[in-house]
């Protein structure tokens, strides 16, 4: 299958005797390419990194249209535990519907995941689109797409588009799961999110710092990009946080008495 240029996933192994695991989730429609920056930077600082192309992303949207949230959460699973079996700690970051995936393998594998980073994490789907495609997902195979949404000139995401109206439908799916999940996700918490973003409601950063149950989290919103914040004009500031995030976590004497 023919990838789009930039499309390509994005490994890296650790040399370092007890490397901390990474594992990068991109977003809805998108590709490896909006967390690209963060993957290498996180690589050069001596971490192992995986940043998968999740089933259906990065080649046509009639790809997408025969997947579902099934198939995008079993690829990033398949992903956490390989990490698991090479890294003593696992940080999940994920952007978007990416942060979505992030939360499910937290509530759902909590002793394989050290901590999260979410940027403009998507957690709600407007109400009547919602309710529409459930009839519309039939008749009407996609719709205009949602890609690209960055404020600095002249930077381009590489994704679809069109959106594939029964993979939306299955996303709208996956945000009630996630929400139904939230309490139970007790881990060290990152979140990022854009002052104006035009994909996203900053509410969705609200509700998951609402109901969550991470003791130890830090907010940190984003004045100078949109949605794609990973490749605007705070990316450097991402990059930054996060390093400092994964510094925490592997320096806090909580973490090291929790891991056997």
């Amino acid at each position: 299958m023919h990838l789009l240029p930039g499309a390509e996933p994005f490994h890296h192994t650790s040399q370092d005797e007890d490397p901390v695991g990474v594992l990068l989730c991109h977003g809805f429609t998108g590709s490896p390419q909006s967390l690209r920056p963060l993957a290498e930077a996180l690589a050069a600082r001596g971490h192992t990194v995986s940043l998968p192309l999740l089933p259906g992303h990065g080649t046509r949207w009639q790809d997408m249209a025969v997947t579902g949230w099934q198939d995008w959460y079993a690829a990033v699973h398949r992903e956490l535990l390989l990490l698991n079996e090479r890294c003593a700690r696992v940080v999940v970051c994920g952007l978007s519907m990416g942060g979505a995936l992030a939360l499910r393998l937290a509530a759902r594998q909590p002793g394989n995941v050290s901590g999260l980073v979410l940027v403009n994490p998507a957690l709600t789907f407007p109400a009547a689109k919602g309710a529409a495609l459930r009839v519309v997902r039939h008749v009407v195979p996609s719709t205009p797409g949602l890609v690209g949404d960055i404020a600095k000139p002249g930077v381009r995401e590489v994704g679809y588009d069109r959106v594939p109206s029964r993979a939306a439908h299955s996303l709208r799916e996956l945000f009630s799961l996630v929400r139904q999940d939230l309490p139970q996700v007790t881990q060290p918490l990152l979140v990022a999110h854009s002052a104006v973003d035009h994909v996203v409601p900053p509410s969705d950063s609200a509700l998951l710092l609402a109901r969550v149950s991470s003791l130890d989290v830090r907010e940190v919103v984003l004045t100078e990009s949109f949605h794609v914040a990973t490749l605007d004009h705070d990316a450097e500031r991402i990059f930054q946080e996060t390093d400092a995030f994964i510094t925490h976590l592997v320096t806090s004497p909580r973490d090291k008495e929790e891991i056997p």
